[in-house]
């Protein structure tokens, strides 16, 4: 399938309920309300060769479509990408689905992630930071701890402890998912970002007129825990 063939069976599947549902979480401009799992099925008719998927991958998301830059997400190799591509990605990634699901995922797949999400926590474009917080949760799920570093992770626990407060509502949220993810993934850094997690409490996010709610960093921290779970990488954190 081309590119326009995509957008086509991307405009067939749309439904106004789930396109109600995704502008009341804040999803602005071009889209169809795509259901996720119908974007999965249709992934089954895609290209399997990774230059073609890769292209398509790229010419979704270059639309501005929702629905199709979170395909494109689902569909790109992370360690394909160029630098150059997922700043791009990152900068007009204009939804929170999009900037701490789609882009992260694909970052935290680049070999140069740690460098690409510490670049990005700095940004002042609040949507660009949540995907450097995002991509940086997606890294210390996913790679092995002898691979990280530990001393980089601790600081940046003591970063969100000390910003968290004062930071954009998206962001706190992607900060808190951070300690959560840290606690989760990370075996030696458990007791400090459980210690975080505490002080941290309930972090307090603006979700709009939505249902969602703000996971509590340290129960979830002792859910995983008491799971048997902590330490346990992921292969990938796309869904």
């Amino acid at each position: 399938m081309q590119l326009r063939d995509v957008m086509a069976a991307l405009e067939k599947l749309g439904n106004a309920q789930t396109k109600k549902t995704w502008l009341t979480h804040g999803a602005t401009g071009d889209l169809f309300g795509v259901k996720v799992g119908d974007m999965k099925t249709l992934m089954k008719k895609l290209p399997k060769e990774p230059e073609e998927r890769q292209k398509l991958a790229l010419g979704l998301y270059e639309t501005g479509n929702l629905d199709a830059m979170y395909l494109a997400g689902l569909l790109a190799d992370g360690a394909r990408m160029s630098r150059k591509d997922l700043d791009q990605w990152a900068a007009a990634a204009r939804w929170s689905m999009i900037s701490e699901y789609t882009v992260p995922w694909v970052a935290a797949e680049n070999p140069h992630a740690p460098e690409i999400a510490r670049a990005w926590i700095d940004s002042k474009k609040a949507h660009v930071a949540c995907a450097g917080w995002s991509t940086w949760s997606g890294v210390v799920s996913m790679q092995p701890d002898e691979q990280l570093d530990l001393k980089e992770l601790e600081r940046l626990l003591v970063r969100v402890e000390k910003e968290i407060g004062s930071a954009p509502h998206r962001v706190r949220y992607c900060m808190n998912c951070f300690v959560i993810a840290l606690g989760a993934g990370v075996r030696p850094l458990l007791a400090k970002a459980k210690a975080t997690a505490k002080k941290l409490g309930q972090v307090e996010v603006d979700v709009g007129e939505t249902a969602c709610t703000v996971p509590i960093a340290l129960a979830m921290i002792e859910k995983i825990e008491a799971m048997g779970r902590v330490g346990k990488k992921r292969k990938t954190m796309k869904c």
